[in-house]
């Protein structure tokens, strides 16, 4: 069981630092909208937080997070805005399992069943009963819909699987601003969300969003405490040192630009052995219309050195920063489409993951 030490973290930190130590790990697929709370943090954002390290390594402090990345395996993390179910269509209590709500009902493409571990030493954000806050929940591709959001009832206990019996709807919020730009990891829609009033100890803030445009719908699970806090973040890697804005929304600094509303690339490495590695990058657009040209830009992994691309032409920039453009052949993406290229690389480090996030930008 992790310590609860009243460490505070500051939420502004946060969003400013995920770029810095985030990372985009999926298999190949159909494209898809992605999100999850950013604040208060979701599990998988905040596990996500604690065991990436800024190389890119997996090291989870957080008892909890390590126990759903030896479940789940690694690439949970890497997917942390993706806890998603291709079908669900609004549906909820009935459709969802009990035990699976904060996995999708584990409908999801990629294993997040790790993430419903009934235990009460998940990472936490400090709250005010009866405040309200500026809730922040990623939008890493942005579509219309509502987000419906939920808080367990007084006397729920972590200890035991979520029940839908244990939630109660708070509000539902259609369509809310975002800030920041699709596609990068800090852009988040944001709203005002009053807490309840009259409670303590420990909770779960639930938040399922339904899309308008598409039968995907979106899950995400926040533990919170209700002990007077100000929206400190303990349990995580490098949390401690200052109390957070009163607005509880991580203040005004804006994310680092990085990618288009239309365009994402994701990252997987497909086999590894001494000395090297090979990999493919799938390019997705989530708009309305094609794309049209399109540049995935990243920096590898300390001691890796790409030798060759293809479906791709590479370029590098100072500082050890690349660029691959598409090919002639696969530069146009219909509406909900993808392409891929690959590359091999040799790696002195054995780190086979880029250093930071891959950033997607149209021609």
């Amino acid at each position: 069981m992790i310590r609860r030490s009243r460490t505070a973290a500051l939420l502004a930190a946060l969003a400013a630092t995920v770029s810095a130590l985030g990372l985009i790990l999926l298999g190949s697929g159909t494209a898809s909208a992605h999100g999850v709370a950013m604040f208060p943090g979701s599990r998988t954002y905040l596990c996500y937080k604690d065991a990436i390290t800024s190389s890119g390594a997996v090291d989870p402090t957080n008892p909890a997070c390590a126990a759903a990345i030896a479940q789940s395996g690694s690439s949970s993390l890497y997917n942390w805005f993706a806890v998603l179910d291709s079908n669900a269509g609004g549906k909820g209590q009935g459709y969802v399992p009990d035990g699976t709500i904060c996995s999708a009902g584990n409908k999801s493409p990629y294993d997040f069943s790790g993430y419903n571990l009934a235990r009460d030493d998940w990472p936490k954000t400090h709250l005010t009963s009866g405040s309200t806050i500026q809730l922040q929940y990623s939008n890493w591709a942005q579509h219309p819909g509502d987000f419906r959001v939920y808080f367990t009832k007084q006397g729920w206990s972590p200890t035991t699987p979520l029940a839908w019996s244990d939630l109660q709807l708070a509000s539902t919020v259609t369509n809310p601003p975002a800030s920041g730009s699709p596609g990068t990891d800090g852009g988040h829609y944001y709203w005002n969300q009053a807490l309840p009033s009259g409670r303590s100890g420990n909770a779960l803030m639930f938040i399922q969003w339904v899309r308008s445009d598409s039968n995907e719908n979106f899950f995400s699970c926040s533990d919170i405490v209700f002990d007077g806090g100000n929206g400190e973040v303990t349990g995580i890697r490098g949390s401690g040192g200052t109390t957070p804005p009163p607005d509880g929304g991580g203040g005004t600094t804006p994310p680092p630009t990085g990618g288009t509303g239309s365009c994402m690339a994701t990252y997987n490495v497909d086999s590894a052995w001494s000395g090297g590695f090979q990999a493919t990058v799938t390019v997705m657009n989530h708009g309305t219309a094609p794309i049209n040209g399109w540049h995935v830009g990243w920096t590898p992994g300390s001691g890796t050195t790409i030798t060759s691309v293809w479906s791709g032409t590479l370029s590098t920039a100072s500082g050890g920063g690349v660029t691959v453009a598409n090919a002639a052949y696969n530069g146009t993406i219909p509406a909900d489409g993808s392409t891929t290229f690959g590359f091999t690389a040799t790696s002195s480090s054995g780190n086979n993951l880029p250093s930071g996030s891959l950033n997607c930008t149209t021609s």
